[in-house]
Formats: C-alpha cells, sequence, structure tokens
C-alpha cells in the first residue's frame, strides 16, 4: 500500500497526476524506484497512442548562450493552446532550445535521415568491423551506427540537464504529464562559430 508521503514524493519527482502516481506505487507495490519505471514506461504507451494526432499549438522557445557566440530556437507542438500556455510547457520548451544550443544535433528523429545519408554512416563504420567475426558483425554495426546517431539525432540525445533521461523520454513524459501529443516541430541553431 502507498502512502501519501509517497504519492507525494512520487507527484513532486514526475508532476503526473496523484491517481497516476498512486496507481504505479500500488502497481510496484511501494517501491519508488520501480513506481518511477512503470510512469515512464506507461508515458511511452501515452505518446504512441496520441501520435496520430494533429499538432494544432505550439510555442517557440529561444536560448541565447552568455557569451552571445550561440543561440537557438525551438518549436514545441501539442494539440492545444492550453497545453501550448502552460509555463511548464514553455519551460519544456526553452530547456530544449537550451539542450540544441549545447549539443548541435542536426536531425529531430532517426527517420528525417535520407536512405544516401544513412548508408553513408554505415559506411564510415563498415571498414571497423570488417575484421571482427563474421556472426558479430552486423551487431556491432548496428552498435556503433547507433551511438553515432545520439550524437546528431535529437530525440536520442542525453538531456543535458539530466542525463539520466533523452529527449525523446521528455515529450513522453510531457504527454503523459499534459494528456495530449507533444513533439518537437522545427529547431535551428546559430553560432558566430
Amino acid at each position: 500500500m502507498s502512502s501519501t508521503d509517497d504519492v507525494k514524493q512520487l507527484r513532486d519527482a514526475t508532476g503526473i497526476s496523484v491517481m497516476q502516481c498512486k496507481n504505479a506505487l500500488e502497481e510496484a507495490g511501494g517501491d519508488i524506484d520501480k513506481a518511477l519505471l512503470i510512469l515512464k514506461k506507461k508515458g511511452s504507451a501515452i505518446a504512441e497512442k496520441k501520435s496520430g494526432r494533429d499538432l494544432n499549438a505550439g510555442t517557440v522557445a529561444s536560448y541565447i548562450h552568455s557569451t552571445k557566440e550561440i543561440a537557438s530556437m525551438v518549436l514545441l507542438q501539442s494539440e492545444t493552446d492550453f497545453v501550448s500556455k502552460n509555463e511548464e510547457f514553455m519551460g519544456l520548451a526553452y530547456d530544449i532550445a537550451m539542450h540544441v544550443a549545447a549539443t548541435n544535433p542536426e536531425y529531430i528523429r532517426r527517420e528525417d535521415i535520407d536512405e544516401a545519408k544513412m548508408n553513408d554512416i554505415k559506411g564510415l563504420f563498415e571498414k571497423e568491423v570488417a575484421d571482427k567475426p563474421e556472426n558479430l558483425r552486423d551487431k556491432i554495426l548496428s552498435g556503433k551506427v547507433d551511438a553515432y546517431l545520439k550524437n546528431i539525432v535529437l530525440l536520442e540525445q542525453d538531456f543535458i540537464k539530466d542525463p539520466e533521461k533523452k529527449i525523446k523520454d521528455l515529450l513522453d513524459g510531457a504527454a503523459q504529464k499534459f494528456g495530449e501529443r507533444v513533439e518537437v516541430g522545427r529547431f535551428t541553431r546559430f553560432s558566430v562559430r
């Protein structure tokens, strides 16, 4: 059975509704760490379920680094103005803009990379795995490609403020919290150098 303090602690950590936190704690047998994992898993499922919905609202956030040499802008989209005008939603957009300024991703999602570019990326590592055992080559190549893509694909990057979470996890959590589909529509980064 979950105590009120545990529910409050989980809610403070996630921002997710009291009822969802209570249910996750009950499912986890009172273990807060397990409850966090359950909420994360459910967040991904909720985001997937909402993936077909139209994004008719959003907010644009910008970040300018203190040196004034790097800046970025991000369009974070939602289904309704009700969500896009929410302070937490706008804060998420700002955090993602800061992340883009710091990490300089090239693509939002892996699916945005065209086939020719993906073949070029695979070609970078094929020579490195040529001397590996044949039964392991594909797996090693896949791992190297995944590690490379993590550097250039926004959704696969570890969030700079919390490396335990990926940018995709932040969006899934927002979809769970707000009950709407949330996606990065576009981003751009500016740099003096």
